[in-house]
């Protein structure tokens, strides 16, 4: 998609990104945070992740719409190979490409590091409620993820527990 442009995030972009992630905390269980966080703190997790993996943002019209990056699975040396993912969108910004261009470029980037292996937490119900879809989980299969584990009752929010799936993709 030739409107959009994709590049590393900034700390100054952390006030945007706060915009785009706290609605998936405070009206979904899409993130098991309860806290939205401050800008400060965004700034301090962009900082730390950037200085070791990709953190990206993708801008349309000028306008940042989405980010993504990895992180580190474990500090186990056995597991250097390995990421977590994690992307988020402006809600009214999904199904537009803008996910797919993400994963493309950060795929491209953690390629070049050696990285083989991506995992990407879902939280999930096996009915979809007004906090959950299967949006992510059918995403991430578009993808290429493939289910790996599926972990029930672990994550509460909204007085309802949810389960966690792993997904993974080698690259």
């Amino acid at each position: 998609m030739s409107d959009l442009v994709i590049r590393d995030a900034r700390p100054e972009d952390a006030a945007r990104l706060v915009e785009i992630y706290g609605p998936y905390i405070t009206g979904t269980a899409v993130s098991f945070e309860y806290e939205v966080p401050t800008v400060e703190e965004f700034e301090k997790r962009i900082r730390k992740i950037s200085a070791v993996y990709p953190y990206l943002v993708c801008e349309k019209e000028g306008r940042i719409v989405g980010y993504v990056y990895a992180g580190r699975y474990s500090v186990r040396e056995a597991y250097n190979w390995t990421v977590t993912t994690s992307i988020y969108l402006d809600e009214n910004c999904r199904r537009q490409g803008i996910g797919t261009a993400l994963y493309a470029e950060l795929e491209k980037r953690l390629k070049e590091r050696g990285i083989i292996n991506l995992l990407a937490g879902i939280a999930y119900a096996e009915k979809e409620d007004e906090y959950l879809t299967h949006d992510s989980v059918k995403f991430h299969e578009k993808e290429g993820y493939k289910k790996v584990a599926h972990m029930e009752a672990v994550g509460k929010k909204f007085d309802r527990w949810y389960d966690l799936i792993w997904m993974q993709k080698r690259i």
